[in-house]
């Protein structure tokens, strides 16, 4: 692949600059990832915009890192399931609803495996649900809300786990004892 910039405050473009600025404080450190799109100013306000909005969706932490880590599972992003799983430590989100989501095996509780299920839905069909998936998404203590919800968190983390396909975005330092590779690594706590 081609080698992407990864930029820094003294070397990113001037649009960047404050958004990397915004990245320092929130992470205490620079994410690669951010890095990476601080190539073009617009990505990355972008993407931290929908961070933001969809971290102050109805979604609670666990069904955030379920939407979250089951797409980053599904699209094998080397770089977004380590760091999403050290954010759902720091969201003290369960061990076990980690591993499961790494691992592809069953959540705690049915409404969370709802989540997934649903997420995988509308990502494996491009959107093209049927009413049959919807009513079980309801069923299951869902909303219409919860569905576009499900959408932004679609297009918040298409953004970061194509750009790390592409970019090839080595780990974070912080993360790399959390490295992923789908049906291969295990948790380790």
């Amino acid at each position: 692949m081609t080698d992407f910039p990864s930029h820094d405050l003294d070397t990113a473009p001037e649009g960047s600059k404050p958004l990397l600025e915004n990245s320092q404080k929130a992470f205490g450190r620079l994410p690669g990832l951010h890095k990476v799109m601080a190539e073009s100013p617009q990505v990355l306000e972008g993407y931290q915009v929908l961070h933001k909005l969809f971290t102050e969706t109805a979604f609670d932490a666990e069904e955030l890192t379920v939407v979250w880590q089951t797409i980053n599972v599904e699209h094998e992003c080397h770089y977004c399931v380590p760091a999403h799983t050290g954010i759902a430590k720091r969201m003290k989100v369960s061990d076990d609803i980690s591993e499961a989501l790494r691992n592809e095996t069953p959540l705690p509780s049915a409404k969370l495996e709802a989540l997934r299920t649903f997420t995988l839905q509308m990502l494996r069909n491009r959107g093209n649900v049927t009413e049959a998936q919807m009513a079980a998404f309801f069923n299951a203590g869902y909303s219409h809300r919860a569905v576009l919800d499900v959408v932004l968190g679609l297009a918040q983390k298409t953004m970061s786990n194509y750009i790390n396909h592409v970019a090839e975005t080595p780990l974070d330092e912080p993360v790399k004892p959390l490295a992923w590779t789908r049906g291969k690594t295990p948790l380790a706590v």
